[in-house]
């Protein structure tokens, strides 16, 4: 008996223990969820030095929340669709009502519809990588990520906290607004950095080099950040635009590759090619 009863007390445990693995990653998300009321809450207030970071944090919340739940095979629709509703809030609603109610209010109605766009494209994004995610490369997202794009947008009011009042301050916002909101839409490749695996035995790189960001955000924190949300904005163009001309290049070099042997065999001299 005594035999059972130990046998029963430890698997009442071990149940209990994956009870709380299951509910790690979901405390995460309600944490994230917590980021992004919070910076509603003190845009309300007008406070938005206080508010933007808020949405900082929620990155890197909702950044932990699924590599811990792929680590504990905690992993599950639940958390899947709760990960989506706390997303929308804050890298949606929260961010639009911040840049809304800090850069945009010169514009009235017009500043109202590119705040509402962009809810529109972060809920669009958020859809689609639902339905694409176990069929896309993990090592990109295809669209710029709402939380990067929500980090853009508080990273630019981080930089100046202060209320803008004239419609030629607020102008450059409608852009910051609207690029972001346009780019995840879109199906520009942006680098996920899923590769990085920190449980690796030898993965002390990715640890220096995340040490060494830290200690280069500590030493200005707006500018810095906004200086990381615009690199990261600017980085799906740019690769873009470089895989489109190497793939023009690429005929060009085949082209040429053919013509020299050919000059070569009549005894003549053939163009020569610089690309």
């Amino acid at each position: 008996m005594a035999v059972l009863a130990a046998f029963r007390g430890r698997r009442r445990k071990e149940r209990r223990a994956r009870r709380g693995l299951f509910l790690l990653p979901s405390m995460f998300t309600v944490a994230n969820l917590f980021c992004g009321y919070a910076c509603l809450v003190y845009t309300l207030r007008g406070e938005f030095a206080t508010a933007a970071p808020f949405l900082g944090i929620a990155l890197v919340l909702d950044t932990l929340d699924g590599r811990i739940a792929r680590l504990t095979g905690a992993a599950s629709a639940f958390g899947e669709e709760f990960d989506s509703l706390a997303d929308i809030v804050s890298f949606g609603v929260a961010p639009a009502i911040l840049t809304s109610a800090w850069g945009l209010a010169p514009f009235g109605r017009l500043g109202w519809a590119a705040g509402f766009l962009f809810v529109v494209a972060a809920a669009t994004r958020l859809a689609r990588f639902n339905i694409q995610s176990a069929t896309v490369d993990k090592r990109y997202f295809v669209g710029m990520p709402s939380p990067a794009a929500a980090c853009v947008l508080a990273a630019t009011v981080f930089v100046s906290p202060a209320p803008l009042t004239t419609v030629a301050e607020a102008l450059p916002v409608l852009l910051v607004v609207l690029l972001p909101a346009a780019l995840m839409v879109t199906t520009l490749r942006f680098r996920s950095f899923k590769e990085i695996n920190l449980g690796h035995r030898r993965s002390y790189l990715p640890l220096l080099a995340i040490a060494g960001i830290i200690a280069v955000i500590t030493a200005h924190p707006p500018f810095v950040l906004a200086g990381m949300a615009y690199t990261y904005l600017a980085s799906g163009p740019i690769e873009a635009l470089i895989g489109r001309v190497r793939r023009r290049g690429t005929p060009e070099l085949a082209e040429a590759a053919a013509v020299e042997p050919d000059a070569a065999s009549s005894g003549t001299d053939g163009p020569v090619r610089f690309n």
